[in-house]
């Protein structure tokens, strides 16, 4: 049994993460994302890609249980990199993927969310990079993308802040493209995503090859920053710390170091 479930059905394949409770995003996990996006790319009657987390969230974060196992900056530098390829891929998918997320997307979940095309959110959904409370910082290119969305001074204040915005906020933030009800978050996805699969595929194609040349070069720079950042940050007393409060459920003792 994987941590990803896939089905396909009118021209739309429907990824599920299914990784209980949290939906966390384990090296397995990114694997299994791997080996599904080589499957749906491979598949030439797909023309859309719906994206979603079985159970009470979209994804609320990396599996920090996971990263306690890692030893050194370079372990981390890696499984920052890893991470932040895999979302590249889904960003440069030559298929559009639609988020469509409930509960919550946090940390890795919401860098994941950032990586896709279209993010359909609830409208109580949280969504948020709480990493600097566990005394670390975004690894998986939510540094660079949150900005693009939100702007940079929203930005500082979700990242330094750590605290969660609603689904509603982020539509109105221009991070989610709607806000729904949450019962309705599949179905307003699904229907978007049949809205898509009703266009020519090479047309499809060419869009999804063309719009990111809006985005610079400066992006990659700050991606490859970003990873080498949160491999320092992580040798930090206050990494160990906070990760150990994080696991241990209470406040973190930082001592700024």
């Amino acid at each position: 049994m994987g941590t990803l479930s896939y089905e396909a059905a009118n021209h739309v394949a429907t990824l599920t993460i299914q990784s209980p409770p949290a939906n966390a995003l384990s090296s397995a996990l990114l694997q299994d994302l791997s080996e599904k996006l080589d499957e749906i790319e491979k598949n030439e009657t797909i023309k859309a890609v719906i994206l979603k987390g079985e159970g009470r969230f979209f994804s609320a974060g990396a599996d920090i249980k996971e990263f306690t196992s890692l030893q050194k900056a370079s372990d981390y530098q890696s499984l920052s990199e890893k991470g932040q390829q895999l979302f590249a891929r889904v960003e440069h998918f030559p298929i559009p993927v639609i988020a469509a997320i409930h509960g919550a997307a946090l940390g890795g979940g919401l860098e994941l969310a950032m990586s896709c095309h279209i993010r359909i959110v609830a409208e109580n959904a949280k969504l948020g990079l709480p990493e600097l409370t566990l005394g670390i910082i975004p690894g998986f290119a939510g540094t660079q993308r949150l900005p693009r969305y939100v702007g940079t001074a929203k930005a500082y204040e979700m990242i330094l802040s750590g605290e969660p915005i609603s689904g509603k906020e982020a539509s109105g933030l221009g991070l989610a493209n709607q806000a729904v009800a949450e019962a309705d978050v599949l179905s307003e996805a699904t229907k978007l995503a049949e809205k898509i699969a009703a266009k020519s595929k090479p047309s499809i194609t060419r869009v999804m090859n063309l719009v990111p040349y809006a985005i610079t070069d400066q992006f990659t720079a700050g991606v490859k920053a970003e990873a080498a950042a949160f491999g320092e940050v992580f040798g930090s007393e206050d990494a160990k710390e906070g990760v150990q409060a994080f696991i241990e459920k209470r406040k973190p003792d930082f001592q700024d170091k």
